[in-house]
């Protein structure tokens, strides 16, 4: 690889949704995620920008929405993040079966997947998820949120990405740029016979895995769709390396954008993928105390100046709350 940091592993994952409210219910009550930011798009003030994560909002663990409620169905296919993994405890995937029947989640039969069993369902814009029952040691950077879910079942950040991509090898020589090992190749399940899945595995315990599955079929944005992937680059100077690196695979990543809880750097890949490169700090509780993350719309920057105008012109959302967190108000 190039003259870089390795990266540690996935840092967030952006996707698009529709109705806000349905979107906070979802991921709050029924995945059990914290509600670790409530803000809005930097490009787009007029929409929200919601950040589920663990309990403090650890780098690997936050999925965050964008809902923009006027774009369409999205569909997915070739040059996407078709499928985004997040890792539960090994011996809960009984405990997520039993709550998606009580929540009427749309859900499919386990798979086995390197060794390890997986279950894939979609969120209520028809985003594929899956959670993947893996071992959870003592020294695991994350902290789990146990609001809605005990900690025996609670979401654990992320364990991978699958990318469908017509032309996988540039995309796989770029993943190897960045740090990632390849580590094995198998049969894709439920996909045409010949179809292997190649997986690659970041340094980092948490998001440390990309999966690469070929494929020609054909996908367009819109509501149940990643719009990008961030990798952790943790500080400045590794972001810089990892910037370079990228520059000498022919790709024309920005400058640094500031992001106020992340430094950022976009490009996109050889098959159309938008990547992120983001910093680990300064963190979700830089402008909100721990104990209050995701309570206020926080405005940051500029945005701080137009908040009346700009409240004035987001819908009004309600966030789960559970009956034992409001018997302690």
């Amino acid at each position: 690889m190039a003259d870089s940091t390795p990266t540690p592993g996935i840092h967030h994952v952006t996707c698009v949704a529709g109705d806000p409210q349905r979107n906070l219910e979802f991921w709050v009550e029924t995945l059990g995620l914290r509600l670790v930011k409530r803000s809005i798009n930097q490009d787009d003030p007029s929409t929200y920008h919601f950040f589920f994560a663990d309990a403090e909002g650890t780098p690997g663990t936050s999925m965050t929405f964008f809902p923009w409620e006027d774009l369409p169905q999205g569909k997915v296919g070739s040059g996407q993040v078709a499928r985004t993994a997040f890792r539960v405890p090994e011996g809960s995937l009984d405990y997520w079966e039993e709550r998606f029947e009580e929540y009427g989640v749309d859900y499919d039969e386990r798979v086995d997947r390197f060794g390890e069993q997986v279950l894939p369902f979609r969120d209520p814009d028809g985003l594929p998820v899956e959670l993947v029952a893996t071992e959870i040691g003592d020294d695991d950077p994350t902290v789990p949120w146990t609001e809605f879910v005990p900690e025996s079942a609670a979401i654990r950040g992320f364990h991978s990405i699958t990318l469908w991509l017509e032309d996988p090898e540039p995309t796989q020589e770029l993943l190897e740029t960045m740090g990632l090992e390849r580590v094995g190749t198998e049969q894709a399940e439920g996909d045409t016979p010949g179809d292997e899945r190649t997986r690659f595995a970041a340094a980092g315990p948490v998001g440390t895995y990309v999966d690469v599955l070929p494929t020609v079929q054909g996908g367009r944005n819109g509501h149940g769709t990643v719009h990008h992937v961030a990798f952790q680059t943790p500080t400045d100077a590794d972001q810089d390396a990892m910037r370079k690196a990228v520059r000498s695979r022919g790709l024309n990543p920005t400058q640094q954008i500031d992001r106020h809880w992340f430094r950022s750097v976009y490009f996109r890949e050889h098959a159309g993928v938008l990547f992120e490169l983001a910093t680990n700090g300064p963190g979700y509780d830089s402008d909100e105390p721990l104990d209050d993350l995701g309570g206020r719309l926080v405005l940051p920057g500029q945005f701080g100046d137009h908040r009346e105008e700009i409240e004035a012109n987001l819908p009004d959302v309600t966030i789960p709350r559970s009956e034992r967190a409001e018997a302690d108000d």
